[in-house]
């Protein structure tokens, strides 16, 4: 007498944490992810095709219209997500950019405080990756034929090459060089990464050769920004 009913599953259940708030909450973020990862695709897929498109002809001759047949979408859709050609230009530049700012973070982490190490290993990789990169090659090739808008995107664009490539050197010299001279380490790290570009533009020695005169002389200028005091 008294006692309270009870089912076969055992005594009744009191909402806590855990238990279905969290449950909802949980499932809301899962369907908030869910267009974040289609939309991502999306761009990936679009972004793909103009890539391939402008190893095939060169970014000159890729169209809008093209890039969206290619990737299976709307003309609008193309433009709903990148605005412009140039955006879509930007977007390509970057993922390229960022790839290569990723391996230059790793070959530098793999020498660790070991300055000329770590410059030739970075230096080498980016120029011998840059002269196999289907892409530069298209966008090299087709700049010295006279003209192409790829171009600025991968060179000049400082917040696509000079800020990223000079961020992952100054992240490495403040965990190995912590006493330099920040402004002296910024010099370097902006020095060293426009050299690196200008010989992706424009080779005239071996990869080898060019990263090991390179790396001589981003040791010398991160050896000076090392040992002169801050201030």
């Amino acid at each position: 007498m008294g006692e309270l009913p009870t089912d076969s599953a055992g005594p009744p259940r009191v909402a806590g944490p855990g238990s279905s708030n969290d449950g909802a909450r949980s499932l809301r973020g899962e369907r908030r992810a869910e267009p974040e990862s289609s939309k991502r695709r999306l761009r990936d897929a679009i972004v793909d095709a103009a890539r391939a498109q402008a190893i095939a002809a060169g970014w000159d001759r890729v169209r809008m219209g093209g890039v969206a047949q290619a990737a299976g979408v709307s003309r609008q859709t193309v433009y709903n997500e990148f605005g412009s050609k140039d955006g879509l230009a930007e977007a390509l530049a970057r993922r390229e950019v960022d790839r290569f700012v990723g391996e230059v973070r790793a070959a530098l982490a793999a020498h660790g405080p070991e300055v000329r190490a770590a410059a030739y290993a970075a230096i080498r990789h980016t120029l011998a990756a840059a002269a196999d990169n289907p892409l530069v090659k298209a966008i090299l090739t087709s700049a010295r034929g006279g003209s192409d808008e790829l171009l600025p995107y991968l060179t000049t664009r400082s917040e696509l090459v000079l800020a990223e490539s000079s961020a992952a050197l100054l992240e490495w010299a403040a965990q190995h060089l912590p006493d330099g001279d920040p402004a002296a380490l910024a010099f370097a790290a902006d020095t060293v990464v426009r050299l690196v570009v200008s010989h992706i533009v424009l080779p005239r020695t071996p990869v080898d050769e060019t990263a090991d005169h390179l790396s001589h002389l981003a040791l010398h200028l991160f050896h000076t920004a090392a040992t002169r005091p801050a201030g």
